[in-house]
């Protein structure tokens, strides 16, 4: 980052407004001082899929905007895309291992039930103070989640440092000859790691609601319905998908919660210079903008070259934003939806780090 945008003066609007936080309820203000990522090796065209399911390049980049996306390596799980993601936001972030007072892992794949994927990553990094907390079934929208349950433990003014990791290895969760999910979904894991900032900077405000729906969902594996060969002849330990109701709830709720979350935040959406959205599908981000009236180039993607990352999604963005292209005072909002439904948003202004 060049230096002259590292700690210029603060935007009229927020000095001496020791209170511009108090719409996310926060008495202490918590911002986002570092990110990470990792995106395995392995890349997934569209071509090689057309070779074992019944669809085309043309329709997939068509529908969804995905070229490629990337699997997994055999051998390797999803806590350790976390753990590689983790070590880049804290080497980028200044801060070690032993300094960490949480690490919250979201995650619709986690490396087994049982035990703990946070604790996993817990132990792995030499961690010894932290929390270990795992958000498992909030899906695409766990990075807003998560965030916000990070936001809420820094409040007790013993706790400095919280690490959120969102991860999925969404490729072992699809069929591999179900072209309405395979298609769709990839591997990646993002971090972010927060922290106390300056009063009417980091969190603003946020907005978050829920509608309980079974259009997306994996049936076999709970309580209610065991694994067993039965369910691995209905292959219902896969994920299934109902793309129509997707599009429906998501280009209704996503700009929605995104407006509650600007007004609640007393800013115009012309102010926002950064719209970080869950990376389903480039059609509903575009409709989203369009929905907001905000220019699409406000809105970075990644899902081109790494399709539907779940948990990891608005992480990618949120990566790249605070890599290449953020300045102090900058508004960004974060949105997502996920399997549920739960859906929600949270609107950050950037304080560069001196």
């Amino acid at each position: 980052m060049p230096r002259d945008l590292l700690a210029p003066a603060q935007p009229a609007e927020t000095t001496g407004a020791p209170f511009a936080n108090a719409a996310a309820g926060l008495a202490r203000p918590v911002g986002i001082h570092a990110t990470g990522l990792y995106v395995p090796e392995r890349i997934v065209t569209n071509d090689e899929l057309t070779r074992t399911l019944d669809t085309s390049d043309a329709w997939i980049t068509t529908r969804t905007g995905i070229r490629e996306r990337r699997f997994l390596e055999d051998g390797l799980a999803t806590s350790d895309m976390c753990l590689a993601a983790a070590r880049e936001a804290m080497s980028r972030g200044g801060v070690a291992p032993d300094r960490l007072d949480a690490i919250i892992v979201t995650t619709f794949t986690p490396d087994q039930p049982l035990p703990s994927t946070a604790l996993m990553v817990k132990q792995a990094l030499g961690a010894h103070r932290a929390i270990p907390l795992d958000l498992t079934q909030a899906a695409c929208a766990g990075g807003i989640y998560a965030m916000l349950v990070a936001a809420h433990l820094l409040q007790n003014e013993n706790f400095s440092h919280v690490l959120v990791i969102g991860a999925d290895s969404g490729s072992r969760a699809t069929d591999p000859a179900d072209r309405g999910t395979r298609v769709f979904l990839g591997d990646a894991a993002g971090a972010a790691l927060l922290g106390p900032t300056s009063p009417g900077f980091g969190l603003l405000s946020w907005d978050t609601d829920s509608e309980l729906s079974y259009e997306v969902e994996i049936p076999a594996g709970g309580s209610r319905m065991p694994t067993s060969p039965e369910t691995a002849d209905l292959r219902a330990q896969y994920l299934k998908m109902n793309g129509k109701a997707v599009w429906n709830m998501a280009t209704d709720r996503l700009p929605r919660s995104v407006r509650n979350t600007a007004r609640l935040a007393g800013v115009e959406l012309d102010e926002v210079r950064h719209f970080l959205f869950h990376q389903a599908n480039i059609n509903i981000i575009n409709e989203a903008m369009s929905s907001l009236g905000v220019p699409a180039e406000r809105a970075p993607t990644t899902v081109a070259w790494l399709g539907n990352t779940a948990a990891a999604s608005m992480f990618t963005v949120l990566h790249e934003t605070m890599r290449d292209d953020i300045r102090h005072g900058d508004l960004m909002i974060m949105a997502g939806i996920g399997a549920g439904f739960l859906w929600g948003s949270v609107c950050f202004r950037h304080c560069a780090q001196s």
